[in-house]
């Protein structure tokens, strides 16, 4: 299976922001914006391993500034890594109003995909070829959140089996909680 460069599988989705993506406080409902993200690594993805591709994990979306209604959203997404049926891909995420030309950076976030066969079972996908020191980092960044988020799993998944009521209950108070149970129970 032949390598493939960052820039072979380099993606952008632009789409206007219409009335109809408006939530209640008249700017763009986030739910509108993770589906086009969804989308553009999707993408992205099946571009680069040549197969359909789900989503597995979607790590660090936040939204940094409000995207208005009648703004150009520009959706970029690129391969970070690649494992052996898995990609990350990496997606930054701006808007473009049309009248001033003015651009705003609104989120980034890190889509991890795996490559399926048509019988949805998991497929090797080409290795990744790194041109720049930038894709590098990527690269290096990408195995060093996968290391961190199962890190923070195991010991959520193990603050969450070593609760004990009579310890938190403090902790549950200083933070806006409102037991409503027997402490005693």
């Amino acid at each position: 299976m032949t390598a493939r460069s960052v820039a072979f599988s380099r993606t952008r989705l632009t789409e206007l922001m219409v009335p109809s993506f408006a939530n209640f406080g008249g700017k763009v409902h986030g739910g509108v914006i993770l589906s086009l993200m969804d989308k553009v690594a999707y993408a992205c993805a099946s571009k680069h391993a040549g197969a359909y591709c789900v989503t597995v994990t979607v790590d660090g979306v936040e939204f940094l500034q409000p995207v208005e209604v009648g703004d150009l959203l520009h959706l970029d997404a690129t391969v970070h890594f690649v494992g052996n049926t898995s990609l990350v891909v990496g997606i930054k995420v701006t808007t473009e109003n049309i009248k001033t030309n003015e651009v705003k950076h609104t989120n980034n976030s890190f889509f991890t995909m795996v490559a399926k066969d048509d019988s949805g079972s998991p497929v090797q996908v080409p290795e990744l070829e790194l041109a720049t020191h930038n894709e590098m980092r990527h690269f290096v960044t990408a195995i060093r959140r996968a290391k961190i988020r199962k890190e923070a799993q195991v010991r959520l998944q193990h603050d969450y089996d070593a609760f004990i009521p009579k310890e938190d209950f403090a902790l549950v108070d200083t933070h806006r909680g409102k037991i409503t149970f027997d402490r005693k129970s």
